[in-house]
């Protein structure tokens, strides 16, 4: 599993041809992507990353922000020499890839935004994380991540699934602490979406519990030339419920996006 060394970053590249970039969600590595990573592999060149504190990647200030997860990515695709790709983010992953858009419009190919959103925390929303990470302060991380869980999946979804995501959390408190305090003050970048020109596919999970449909339809809006798919049968991680509804969505559409990317 090889790390990027001039900043640390782990990443996994398979695959050939143009490069197709996977970014996951809070609280997770690159690991979270393994089965669809290696069917989208068979038709792109998929590197899967890991946001600082997560799986490979070092933390080396004890906190970051989501700016800093897109400079990270940044950095590592001028040293894989990828100059155009299409970036797929998932949930803080999505987060990641509208910074890299705000930032470096001219290198994105295409852009794939899965379970996310671009507006900021509601009061609500901040409170929440703030007592989330009391939380992990006071009792530790087992009286956080087996009640974050249940709420990343659909409320259909059977135990063994739950316990599969479960064991690949980060279970580090200082990387979820870290994590939990990006998603918190992360900016509003909804007046950004009008700055995204690269074909761009939203998807969302019909029962997602964390992304309400009506903020993805928004930004589907705000963003020309965007289409919205709803995933039946799938939750916020979207794409371990319902893989084959996401690779028949994301397959079709980076194909022809991608015919002319740069590697």
């Amino acid at each position: 599993m090889p790390i990027f060394a001039a900043n640390q970053t782990g990443y996994d590249d398979q695959g050939s041809g143009p490069a197709l970039v996977l970014l996951p969600p809070f609280p997770f590595s690159r690991g979270l992507w393994s089965g669809v990573g290696g069917a989208l592999a068979r038709h792109f060149r998929v590197i899967a990353v890991d946001p600082r504190g997560f799986g490979q990647s070092p933390l080396p200030s004890g906190r970051f922000s989501i700016a800093e997860l897109a400079d990270d990515l940044t950095a590592l695709l001028d040293g894989l020499g990828v100059s155009r790709p299409a970036l797929l983010g998932m949930s803080m992953g999505g987060y990641t890839a509208l910074a890299f858009a705000a930032k470096h419009p001219e290198r994105l190919a295409a852009l794939v935004l899965c379970d996310t959103r671009a507006d900021a925390d509601p009061p609500a929303t901040r409170a929440a994380r703030e007592g989330a990470i009391a939380r992990i302060r006071e009792r530790g991380v087992d009286a956080y991540l087996p009640g974050s869980i249940p709420r990343l999946l659909s409320p259909a979804a059977p135990p063994a699934l739950h316990a599969h995501v479960l064991a690949r959390a980060e279970d580090r408190a200082a990387s979820l602490i870290a994590g939990i305090e990006a998603l918190r003050d992360r900016p509003d970048r909804t007046r950004e979406l009008a700055g995204i020109h690269c074909p761009t596919l939203l998807l969302r999970g019909a029962g997602d519990q964390v992304t309400p449909a009506e903020t993805m339809q928004a930004m589907a809006g705000a963003i020309a030339g965007a289409r919205f798919v709803t995933l039946p049968d799938a939750g916020h991680l979207s794409h371990l419920e319902a893989p084959g509804p996401f690779l028949d969505a994301v397959v079709p559409f980076l194909t022809p996006a991608l015919g002319g990317a740069g590697r």
